[in-house]
């Protein structure tokens, strides 16, 4: 594990051993060494926690630290209502979209039909501990902060990317929901256009929602409240005596060309630094958030693999 000054405002420990970074020269000769490749994972939402899990496992001989100014139960992915619904991204073909989809189901499956279901809630985070994987709260203003500290970066920052990656198509889709006690709610409901839904979960019931482009307010509107609870009870009219009405607001990581996964090489006085970016999932960050984290963990694969080749040496 390595260490740097970074770290030392965060939490006042010593998380990784310093070490001068001196070009790829340097870089070669540490891998070759076999020490262990250094990954960051900005962001902590459902598809930054999956990402650190993917890499932790397709990627050996690795430190990983997922950093974040934001963790659960205050991330976005926490106001989702977790609605396993196939999504369409305009720009990823529908094979691709396909297998994301059949990989993110599959997992979750499993997990639905192991001891571990009724906890499958914190289930991301524990399993993340077991990996070693290390968790700083930290803002990021800017990816190459994190260089020398790191090898490799991957974005999951999701609206943070507008900044961080100078995306300008990023924009919030804001949702608002209720989470009401409805215990004999016991299926969900879903009218045509799935903006008003009921979705019965496994301590309460989340009725929605809202799709309003571009607004960032995180605050909780009393009209659009009583606009959902008025509509839910229109397709469940029991919900009148639901109790413990509690209001929720997250702002969906929207952006129109859909799913970014690609590397980008940073680069700074002869210097660089892999990203991979893995965001603008919208609304379908639960649908496949397993599927393109393993996509974004064989980009990081293929990062730290390049790297190992051997500098071919002259004839001459």
């Amino acid at each position: 594990m390595v260490s740097t000054a970074l770290d030392q405002p965060l939490t006042g420990k010593t998380s990784v051993g310093a070490r001068a970074f001196c070009g790829f020269q340097d870089c070669f000769s540490r891998l070759r060494s076999m020490d262990p490749v250094r990954i960051a994972v900005v962001g902590a939402g459902v598809v930054g926690l999956s990402t650190a899990m993917c890499v932790s496992k397709l990627v050996p001989r690795c430190s990983i630290t997922v950093i974040s100014d934001k963790f659960s139960p205050d991330t976005t992915s926490d106001v989702a209502a977790g609605m396993l619904i196939p999504h369409v991204y305009p720009n990823t073909p529908i094979p691709t979209l396909k297998q994301w989809f059949r990989e993110t189901f599959d997992h979750l499956f499993a997990i639905a039909n192991s001891a571990e279901a009724g906890d499958a809630g914190v289930h991301l985070v524990s399993g993340l501990k077991g990996s070693g994987v290390l968790i700083l709260t930290r803002r990021i203003g800017d990816l190459w902060e994190l260089h020398p500290s790191f090898d490799v970066v991957v974005n999951c920052s999701g609206l943070g990317s507008r900044q961080l990656a100078q995306d300008s198509e990023m924009f919030p889709m804001r949702g608002q929901v209720l989470n009401v006690q409805a215990p004999w709610v016991k299926h969900f409901i879903r009218d045509g256009s799935g903006l008003t839904y009921i979705y019965p979960g496994t301590s309460n019931v989340i009725l929605g929602g809202t799709r309003q482009q571009g607004d960032w307010n995180l605050s909780p509107d009393a009209e659009i409240s009583r606009g959902i609870f008025s509509r839910c009870c229109a397709l469940e009219p029991s919900l009148q005596g639901a109790c413990d009405i509690r209001e929720k607001v997250g702002l969906r990581p929207f952006r129109p060309a859909g799913v970014r996964l690609q590397t980008e090489f940073l680069a700074q006085d002869g210097r660089r630094l892999p990203v991979v970016h893995h965001y603008g999932h919208g609304s379908g960050g639960i649908s496949v958030h397993w599927g393109t984290a393993l996509e974004a963990a064989r980009l990081v694969s293929e990062c730290v693999q390049a790297p190992r080749t051997p500098t071919p040496k002259s004839n001459l």
